[in-house]
């Protein structure tokens, strides 16, 4: 496990969407940023969460998906490093790059553009991973239905704008339809955004909204493991 991970350390260093992944997100808050005064709430909430929705509904996804088509996992199952160990040490580096991007954001947030941060740390770590989950079950769900890393890409991409929009991420959610932003809420990318902001307001999270992200994660990700197929 340990050879495996510094090898899938180095691909994943190689792929220029685990950059992407890093850099958007990124280059929104710093963009932005200059621009909103300290107080704001809704920024750095929003930078979180289209960093997790990179990660879970695109990076993720296409190289469990391109691994599949190539006949990797398949060959694995032959060898005493099993396929699941592939796709279990995925996870993990998935995870850490998403926990990564994270607290860099947060960092720059508190010290280049001098940003209110919350204090319930344990709280924000909660929702973070609960978050993270939700959009890790949805890519794990879209791996196993695609039969291509391309086709992966694509229904990555297809979902991620319909959900970043619903979410508040490409409009404020009180510039929408009170309807859609209603709707927005309880999508696993929105949760997570509401969630985050009610934290960065001094507000603890609303119960309900874990619960929806936690009941995503469990639910899409036991259809994930039900139509995941070795080739």
């Amino acid at each position: 496990m340990g050879k495996l991970a510094v090898v899938e350390v180095k691909l994943l260093a190689r792929e220029p969407g685990a950059i992407f992944t890093l850099l958007i997100p990124l280059f929104i808050l710093l963009a932005f940023g200059s621009s909103i005064e300290p107080g704001d709430t809704v920024l750095l909430p929003m930078a979180l969460a289209i960093a997790v929705g990179l990660v879970g509904l695109y990076l993720l996804p296409t190289t469990l998906a391109t691994y599949r088509e190539r006949g990797i996992l398949r060959r694995m199952s032959t060898t005493p490093v099993r396929p699941a160990n592939l796709l279990a040490v995925q996870v993990i580096l998935q995870l850490v790059l998403t926990l990564t991007t994270g607290a860099l954001l947060i960092a720059i947030a508190g010290t280049v553009l001098n940003a209110d941060l919350p204090t319930a740390v344990g709280q924000i770590a909660v929702t973070f991973l609960l978050g993270t989950g939700a959009m890790f079950a949805v890519g794990l769900l879209i791996a196993a239905l695609a039969r291509s890393g391309r086709t992966a890409n694509g229904l990555g991409v297809l979902l991620y704008f319909p959900m970043a929009y619903l979410a508040g991420l490409m409009q404020p959610t009180d510039q929408m339809p009170k309807l859609l932003a209603r709707v927005g809420e309880y999508t696993p990318l929105g949760a997570f955004r509401q969630s985050m902001h009610q934290l960065w307001t001094d507000t603890t999270p609303s119960p309900v909204l874990l619960a929806v992200l936690a009941a995503y994660g469990v639910a899409i990700s036991a259809a994930a493991a039900r139509f995941f197929r070795w080739e």
